[in-house]
């Protein structure tokens, strides 16, 4: 719903009715808070920008919330003329930028959140003598006092030029609603930052964005959200992002139409299975809330009854703490065929079903061909015989392709790759799974390299972690292939999307429903001139084929775009992650 204030026709409210119908039946519960997200645009002016900041406090302060978070760079537009410009703009915790901010939270009894360039005086000057800045999350709690700071981890574009990255670890803040959070913009582009916040848990996650991309809305927001199972309330901007007067000189330069140089809004909050409780428009300043239950947030575990952060295995994830080696692998086949194969039968049916789609598929001049996990099974006590007849028999059928599935061998749930002379890959469950709880752990990633690209089989549960996909694409895999079964409706709508996307890897997931393709775009970086689409303001949202029911879904996946991982300039999705702060991930 929205509502629009008759003294301010020009700020639209949203919230979730049921969920306001249901927390003013409980408001003694504390667990129950009201969170609010405010979008606005910000000009090159800081005095004005404290003005909006304060304005737009005020409009959020009518619906009586616990939290509010404001956009990213809230002082100052995103645009510097120098180095010396970008400080002389910059905030300082002691002025009166910080402290107007603190009165309002003071003035209405909430924890404001808001991101700033901040100078950084306590840090060592520059060989040019200039101060340092850093992008900086700042949370005051409802006496005005700053209670929390996190300096962004990893830096977009242009930022890189200015801006200094974060060298300490993001804390949790403890406060009266709970543990929280904060990160900024491109920190949620890629796992890590979300990620290693959560496994601390917290039950809030607050973003601040300064993003003109529609798949932040679509994809990268929600998504830390569902995959960590906790609360994120996040602030994006609206007007333009850079300087109106060079808005077309700055398009030309990123090779982008001007009118997308905007903030693309949607400031929205997110609870913990994925869904989007309060959703802003596109344009045009907006308060959002929604009444939320921070409780939910400790309830981990899915429906096969796994718990998504016990289960986690830091130690297989040591190469995420390490400066990446990846990028040095020829790049594959510019496009091929792939297959996402459907089966919902059980035994000899499910297995007649898999050869009509080989056969469907050879014909076709399908390469790969995914099949869900264990979809030959009738008998555990008897599956390791059924496996071995499984890969017999559908060898019989292929040609030129490979196909993925998985099968029980030595007490194990393992992912197979197989062709026409025999297995090429196998690959053991990595994460205690509470469907396959007897399963054998393997203990890493492996790989093959087929004539058209490198594979990597990600089985079952393994999906779920964005960490499995992350030590894929540190070993340059191009196509991963899912066998699994799809328990929860974020793998589908926000899981795989985001696995293809910020890792930049085709995914081929195959399941007894919802079985799809995820192929990552050729154009991807900007400042770039892109060939095969125009920008229409998603950057990474990967090309998606669904199936529509059993059967051979088809799609064109294309394994050499995999090798670039350069989302604008000094900016690398893979490369560029905070390997250094990733010390909650990997102990």
């Amino acid at each position: 719903m929205f509502l629009v204030d008759k003294k301010h026709p020009h700020t639209v409210y949203c919230y979730n009715v049921i969920t306001f119908s249901l927390w003013r039946k409980s408001l003694d519960q504390k667990s129950k808070i009201r969170a609010a997200a405010v979008q606005f645009g910000v000009v090159a002016d800081v005095a004005a920008n404290l003005q909006t900041c304060l304005r737009m406090i005020d409009e959020a302060a009518k619906v009586k919330p616990d939290v509010i978070v404001l956009p990213e760079f809230v002082n100052h537009i995103a645009w510097y003329k120098d180095a010396v410009h970008c400080y002389e703009v910059a905030v300082s915790l002691d002025d009166a930028f910080i402290g107007a901010i603190g009165s309002k939270a003071k003035e209405y009894g909430c924890y404001i959140k808001i991101n700033v360039t901040l100078k950084r005086d306590d840090h060592p000057k520059g060989d040019d003598g200039i101060g340092k800045v850093s992008g900086t999350n700042v949370l005051f709690d409802p006496a005005g006092k700053v209670i929390g700071l996190t300096d962004k981890q990893i830096l977009m574009g242009n930022e890189n030029n200015f801006l200094e990255k974060s060298t300490t670890i993001a804390p949790i803040l403890e406060t009266d609603l709970g543990q929280v959070g904060m990160y900024a913009c491109m920190d949620g582009v890629i796992p890590e930052v979300a990620r290693a916040l959560a496994v601390r848990r917290p039950q809030m996650l607050l973003n601040s964005l300064n993003s003109f991309a529609h798949d932040e809305a679509l994809l990268h927001i929600p998504v830390r959200a569902a995959e960590n199972k906790v609360f994120v309330v996040a602030a994006n901007k609206v007007g333009s992002l850079v300087p109106e007067e060079m808005r077309e000189a700055v398009a030309a330069r990123l090779k982008i139409d001007p009118s997308f140089l905007e903030g693309a809004g949607e400031s929205q909050i997110v609870a913990p299975d994925g869904t989007v409780l309060a959703k802003a428009p596109m344009k045009g300043e907006a308060v959002v809330f929604a009444d939320i239950d921070l409780s939910e947030a400790d309830n981990k575990l899915r429906p096969d009854g796994t718990d998504i952060m016990s289960t986690r295995r830091p130690e297989l994830y040591a190469p995420l703490g390490v400066e990446s080696a990846s990028g040095g692998k020829t790049p594959g086949a510019e496009s091929l065929l792939a297959g996402a194969g459907q089966v919902s039968g059980q035994g000899k049916e499910a297995i007649d079903s898999a050869l009509k789609m080989i056969a469907e598929g050879e014909k076709a001049g399908v390469k790969l061909i995914v099949l869900p996990e264990l979809f030959h099974i009738t008998d555990l006590g008897n599956a390791e015989k059924e496996s071995v007849e499984m890969i017999r028999t559908l060898q019989s059928e292929l040609k030129d392709a490979y196909v993925a599935t998985s099968i029980v061998e030595d007490g194990a749930h393992v992912g197979v790759l197989f062709n026409k002379s025999g297995v090429v890959l196998k690959q053991p469950q990595l994460h205690t799974s509470g469907r396959h709880a007897w399963s054998k752990l393997g203990d890493e990633v492996n790989v093959f390299d087929a004539e058209w690209g490198r594979v990597a089989l990600v089985i079952g549960n393994d999906a779920i972690y964005p960490e499995t996909f992350r030590l894929a694409a540190l070993k340059d895999v191009e196509v991963v292939a899912v066998p699994t079964m799809i328990l929860e409706k974020w793998e589908v709508e926000l899981g795989f999307k985001e696995r293809a996307a910020e890792n930049r890897m085709n995914v081929i997931v195959a399941s007894k429903s919802d079985s799809g393709i995820y192929a990552i775009t050729e154009d991807f970086t900007l400042w770039t001139k892109w060939k095969n689409r125009p920008f229409d303001g998603n950057i990474n949202y990967p090309v998606i084929t669904m199936a529509q029911g059993d059967g051979l879904t088809i799609a064109e996946i294309h394994p050499a775009a995999s090798v670039n991982k350069m989302v604008s300039q000094k900016t690398d999705v893979l490369n560029g992650r905070p390997w250094k702060l990733a010390e909650p991930l990997i102990s």
